[in-house]
């Protein structure tokens, strides 16, 4: 069942690539803070690099301006993830998490099975705003549509 507005966050560990693989935990990433999370079905695939990701480097200040953290998230690896991360300029503080093996997309109800493009289970397309670990805003994409989850639309509703 996919996660619902006034649900917490489930537990789960990430990883992102600082000083070598290290581990994070949802309750250490959303605890007393508000967090947009956004998540791509790939790095370095063509609507997540030519539009997703680069909508929230370019906006990234504003949404710091708003006390904001953001992290984009996608079913890669961690150095997918960082060597992504160097090649779309993301500024120190968004982070880039790993769900390697697609368990926390599973845990929030938000994978969807890519096989038939070679690219196995995924994430879909989405942006979740939560406070203190609980959704308060959540956008989930059409398949094959890039509208509801963007940074500005995220900026508008949070607004």
């Amino acid at each position: 069942m996919t996660i619902q507005i006034g649900e917490r966050i489930p537990s789960a560990t990430l990883n992102v690539l600082k000083d070598g693989v290290q581990t994070l935990t949802t309750d250490d990433l959303f605890g007393g803070r508000n967090v947009v999370l956004f998540s791509v079905p790939g790095a370095f695939t063509p609507t997540c690099s030519a539009k997703h990701l680069p909508g929230y480097v370019e906006h990234y200040a504003e949404f710091r301006r708003r006390g904001i953290d953001v992290a984009c998230i996608a079913v890669n690896d961690a150095f997918v993830m960082d060597a992504w991360a160097k090649t779309q300029r993301v500024p120190d503080g968004l982070l880039m998490l790993a769900d390697g093996n697609g368990a926390f997309m599973q845990a929030l109800g938000l994978e969807m099975d890519a096989t038939r493009f070679g690219m196995g289970l995924r994430g879909k397309r989405f942006a979740l705003y939560a406070e203190d670990g609980v959704v308060r805003k959540l956008n989930i994409e059409a398949p094959g549509e890039f509208k509801v989850s963007s940074a500005e639309a995220m900026l508008a509703e949070i607004a």
